[in-house]
């Protein structure tokens, strides 16, 4: 019985069974058609051979029916019935009568209309004329139990019989009568049956070879391969690695038998990797630098690593967890290792104990299930990592942040944190409520930008991204005052985010300070300027006094002043009044304090103003003076007024520099010249203001933008005009530098970055 369950279920019955049963379903398929076919070959020879018969009979009968000799037809139809096949031959005439047959006690015998024979025609009414081969057929059995086919013929009305002397038939009479031939099949079904055992036979035969050459072929070709591989895989699945199947075929089995010979290989490679990775794990185990135990349900320890040993004394296989860890003889109130039991998730604690020298020591636990195939929990995984270094670590930390939180709220000035991203104030100092009126509770989680005036928020925000340093920033106290600040800015991580820490320096007393200063040099220079100015006033003043006093002795002689004269001694007066105002409101315009907001400015207008206003000076003391400037500048963010008093500080320099040389007598000749020059060089908007003066001596290079430092005699100098200069450039974001050679004149360069919506 084990034997027949072994073949029914294995691969090759299947297979035989199955393409038997498809061979044997294919075959009889083709054997029931093919003898359907010859059947209906057969049958459609047969009613050829009768439908071909029936016309010879009626055109061998034709010419005696129209003579109308009865015996001739007589016969005819006896003789054609002698052949072995035919059984009867019967005329019909269109009453169902049987006029002439081959059996004479038929003949003058009427058939009912209604019988199958006549039936085809005469089912409706009028009767059919004409009848389809198919319907004029039919098969009957004889009595002596073979089958006969019957076929009907109708006999048309033709010209001659309906116009012939020997009867008349009317012409609109279609269908004078009919013949019925019937003839046996005794032969063709024996030739049928005959067809059938031959077709019958032919089928078994192929069905029983081609069943026997496909069990030898799956015998052969896949039952016997198909053992090698199940015999090769159960050596390989019992580890035996070095059995090799011994199928070498260039088919799907060879390359199955190729395809396990080498994951045999791959197997056994592996099984080696896995075993180096297992004793690899096994050290790890051993020698992880935690504490690692696996303990079953009740929490006792099954197995345990050797630092686990090591730290714990003298621990052993089955000792209670708590026992081990602490010394406990019941369970610690809160255990992760239960909580994974009963929930089958990983669970943290952090554990502490009493040394027996008095010391404490923490340690972080991290449970771990461990489960069977069924998804059970069946035991859990303690990892254990000592945290006392770190505790003792994390209270230095906290005494550290204590210590630099004072340090923090300490520093004098303002210290923000601000969130990289938005900008909002995360944290400040004390100083803030000091410098900006707000408590640190009212700029929590505000923007920065808020303390700057609405209109410069969008330009401020964009510094604050991009620079590190923001000097004379204005920004808005709480009681709405605004203040002057410089701002440093660093990048830094706050609480685990990006962030900016900003400090701020409240300038507003120092700039004061420094407009006072700068207001003090400019009426310095306005004193210096008296002489020139004097001298540029008394021109327009002396050709007034002329025309004045002209008209005065006009009126006191009573005389008469031509049109053309008064005309134009009053444009003169008028133009030079003009000229004397726009002095007096330079002047004035140039006297006033100037602010520290920033607007577009175009630097060759602002040159041109220093050049008008000190111009007389120069022409006084014959010095040349040549504009040389870009007229496609850029314009630069700065302060009009302010710079004007940079560019006069710098003539000024020039024109002293260039009078000391002459008064020295080391000038050979060479002209007293100085040289206004605009452009942009690498990128920068550019102005320069060169002499031909005594230049700067090397030593002192370093010292000419001090404050108070001059190198003219006492009383004539202040030595801040560099100095002012110097700080003014520097507020827009400008440089200022020196290219000199002693003895050859100096070149002073000013530069500042051009506006970007310029």
């Amino acid at each position: 019985m084990q034997r027949i369950r072994s073949i029914h279920n294995s691969l090759s019955f299947r297979l035989i069974f199955w393409v038997g049963l498809i061979l044997l379903f294919s075959t009889a398929l083709w054997a029931y058609f093919n003898i359907r076919y010859q059947k209906k070959k057969a049958l459609e020879n047969m009613v050829t051979a009768a439908e071909r018969l029936g016309n010879t009979i009626k055109l061998g009968t034709h010419y005696a029916m129209m003579l109308n000799a009865r015996d001739e037809i007589t016969q005819i139809t006896q003789n054609i019935a002698r052949q072995k096949e035919i059984e009867n031959i019967r005329i019909y005439n269109k009453e169902g009568q049987i006029k002439f047959s081959n059996s004479t006690e038929e003949i003058d015998q009427v058939t009912n209309i209604k019988e199958e024979a006549c039936y085809i025609c005469h089912r409706q009414e009028p009767p059919l004329e004409k009848v389809g081969l198919s319907e004029r057929i039919r098969l009957f059995d004889s009595e002596d139990g073979y089958r006969k086919l019957g076929l009907i013929s109708p006999i048309y009305n033709e010209p001659g019989c309906s116009s012939g002397p020997c009867h008349v038939h009317p012409q609109d009479k279609r269908v004078l009568g009919l013949l019925d031939l019937a003839v046996s099949m005794e032969n063709v079904d024996r030739e049928i049956i005959a067809h059938e055992k031959g077709i019958i036979g032919l089928a078994v035969a192929l069905f029983l070879g081609a069943s026997i050459i496909i069990g030898i072929f799956l015998m052969r070709f896949i039952n016997r391969p198909i053992k090698k591989l199940i015999t090769g895989t159960r050596h390989i699945g019992n580890g035996e690695y070095d059995y090799k199947i011994d199928v070498v075929r260039n088919d799907e089995i060879g390359q199955l038998a190729s395809a396990i010979n080498q994951m045999r290989e791959e197997i056994a490679e592996k099984q080696g990797e896995l075993k180096q990775h297992w004793d690899e794990y096994q050290k790890l185990f051993e020698e992880a630098p935690c504490y690692i135990t696996v303990q079953d349900r009740d929490l006792k320890i099954i197995r345990y690593n050797r630092e686990f040993a090591n730290r714990f004394s003298a621990p052993e296989i089955g000792d209670y967890c708590y026992k081990a860890y602490k010394g406990r003889s019941e369970r610690c109130e809160v255990c992760p290792v239960i909580k994974t039991f009963e929930d089958g998730e990983p669970h943290y604690s952090e554990e502490a104990a009493v040394n027996s020298d008095g010391t404490e020591t923490y340690w972080m636990v991290r449970t771990s299930p461990i489960k069977n195939p069924k998804g059970e929990v069946v035991a859990a995984m303690e990892m254990s990592l000592d945290l006392t270094h770190v505790k003792s670590l994390e209270r230095e930390a906290q005494k550290s942040e204590e210590k630099y939180r004072v340090i923090f709220n300490t520093i004098p000035n303002p210290v923000f944190v601000l969130d990289a991203e938005s900008l909002k104030i995360l944290d400040c100092n004390d100083s803030v409520t000091a410098v900006y009126g707000f408590k640190k509770e009212e700029l929590f989680m505000t923007s920065f930008l808020k303390l700057f005036e609405p209109d410069e928020r969008e330009e401020q925000e964009s510094r604050l991204r991009s620079s590190n340093v923001i000097n004379r920033a204005r920004q808005t106290r709480k009681d709405g005052m605004a203040i002057y600040v410089n701002i440093r800015v660093s990048s830094a991580e706050y609480m685990g985010q990006k962030v900016f820490l900003v400090t701020t320096s409240d300038i507003t007393m120092r700039l004061i300070a420094e407009q006072q200063l700068i207001q003090a040099s400019k009426m310095a220079t306005l004193g210096e300027m008296a002489t020139g100015v004097a001298h540029e006033l008394n021109q327009p003043l002396s050709v007034i006094k002329t025309a004045s006093s002209f008209l005065r002795r006009k009126a006191i002689k009573e005389e008469e002043i031509p049109n053309d004269i008064l005309a134009t001694m009053a444009e003169e007066i008028d133009s030079h009044v003009d000229r004397a105002s726009k002095i007096i409101s330079h002047m004035r315009e140039f006297g006033r304090k100037s602010e520290v907001a920033k607007e577009k400015v175009q630097i060759n207008d602002v040159l041109r103003r220093a050049y008008e206003f000190f111009s007389q000076q120069l022409k006084l003391r014959e010095i040349g003076v040549s504009l040389e400037m870009d007229e496609n500048l850029p314009v630069i963010l700065a302060d009009a007024n302010r710079l004007e008093q940079v560019f006069i500080n710098l003539l000024i320099n020039a024109r002293d520099a260039i009078e000391k040389k002459w008064e020295q007598g080391t000038h050979e000749n060479e002209a007293k010249r100085i040289v206004l020059r605009t452009g942009v060089k690498d990128g920068m908007v550019t102005a320069e203001v060169t002499d031909t003066g005594t230049g700067i001596p090397q030593g002192i290079l370093d010292k000419i933008f001090e404050p108070f430092f001059t190198t003219k005699k006492v009383g004539i100098g202040t030595g801040l005009g560099l100095s002012i200069s110097y700080g003014i450039v520097q507020d827009y974001d400008g440089m200022i530098k020196v290219n000199t050679k002693e003895g050859e004149g100096a070149t002073f360069i000013v530069q500042f970055p051009p506006h970007d919506g310029a």
